[in-house]
């Protein structure tokens, strides 16, 4: 694990080789606060509809592939457009948070594949324990180099964290696993080979997303035990986001997040990306109070919601989050993936976030000189 700060320039992730397409003007990097998002993108309709025809044959499996390639490039632009510092491919080739990921593991049946709606979660189950997961066992390394081939700007590329996978998968009994805890070992381990793979094809910025563990408090302790088995000796910067859930924009679970401490101290992570918009900034006091010593995500847009924040609040979302941590350990985020908020506003808000971020770094850098 390479434990990297905000303050560091961020990294360049320009592919070479003839795949590369026009490359979008370079432009400088940030040095504090950087604005990043957490993962998923607006989906649009046309997309929405592609992928639930897929299950009822009106669309070809080529036909939602070439329309993902799309997707991802739009979603791409979008970014860079609003001025986002560290971008993702918007997980737009994915269904929902779960099937993606977790219908590839080895071992794991799909037992009906035909969803009547794309979002709905299929109906999967694990016979026997997973066997060895081999090299690059979900194949996310193509999702990975065609991004790094549409963007000349660092790349957050994320999974589904195995605590939260195991929540949506059905063992057989004690012929899989008679353990629950097993089960997220196991998983822990096929996407520690994944993300081995991932970072031999490039990646730089690994993500983990633990969506549910807020509804399960009681086994932090597990979920901080299996992150650390998915980063094991992958040389990239790791990052660690855990929100109350955002399926069709609303949360699964209420709460603080004195629930992650101090267990979370313990990740091998070097990001710690939580939601405060939404909530508030009364949990800030947790990050102090703990000690948190690496970046912290400091959620400024509410994703739940359409409405576009004024630029003014979310600079002083952000000004409260420098009351207790330096700006050089600081990003700027989003509450969760804006794969809800509709497109207009997504961008919007995108747009407000990187002005408030650049307003605030503005006034920083005049009161240093």
């Amino acid at each position: 694990m390479t434990v990297t700060t905000a303050q560091e320039t961020i990294p360049d992730t320009t592919p070479a080789g003839p795949q590369a397409t026009p490359e979008p003007p370079p432009r400088p990097t940030r040095t504090l606060l950087p604005t990043t998002v957490i993962g998923s993108w607006s989906v649009p309709d046309w997309l929405e509809r592609a992928k639930t025809g897929i299950h009822h044959g009106s669309v070809s499996r080529s036909q939602l592939a070439d329309m993902h390639d799309m997707a991802v490039k739009a979603a791409l632009k979008d970014q860079e457009v609003a001025g986002i510092d560290i971008v993702s491919d918007g997980e737009l080739r994915r269904d929902n948070d779960i099937d993606y990921l977790l219908a590839r593991v080895p071992g794991v049946e799909v037992r009906d594949a035909v969803k009547a709606f794309y979002f709905d979660y299929l109906d999967l189950h694990l016979p026997r324990p997973i066997p060895d997961p081999g090299p690059g066992p979900l194949g996310l390394v193509p999702d990975l180099e065609f991004t790094l081939a549409h963007t000349n700007r660092p790349v957050r590329f994320s999974v589904t964290g195995p605590f939260s996978l195991s929540r949506r998968l059905r063992c057989g009994g004690a012929a899989a696993y008679s353990e629950r805890a097993d089960l997220v070992r196991g998983l822990a381990r096929v996407l520690n080979a994944e993300a081995r793979a991932l970072a031999a094809a490039g990646a730089q910025l690994l993500q983990i997303d633990e969506p549910l563990l807020a509804g399960h408090p009681e086994d932090v302790g597990l979920a901080v035990e299996a992150v650390n088995i998915v980063t094991e000796d992958v040389p990239v910067t790791w990052a660690l986001h855990v929100c109350y859930g955002n399926r069709y924009a609303r949360p699964l679970w209420e709460g603080h997040y004195d629930f992650l401490f101090p267990a979370v101290l313990d990740a091998a992570v070097d990001q710690l990306l939580l939601e405060f918009a939404r909530k508030g900034d009364e949990d800030l006091q947790l990050i102090e109070r703990h000690g948190w010593d690496r970046v912290l995500g400091v959620g400024v847009l509410d994703v739940k919601t359409p409405d576009v924040e004024a630029v003014d609040v979310i600079e002083k979302r952000i000004e409260r989050a420098l009351q207790v941590l330096p700006a050089d350990r600081i990003l700027v985020t989003p509450d969760c993936g804006l794969r809800h908020v509709p497109a207009d506003a997504a961008r919007a808000k995108l747009r407000a976030m990187t002005s408030a971020a650049a307003a605030v770094r503005d006034r920083i850098q005049k009161e240093n000189t």
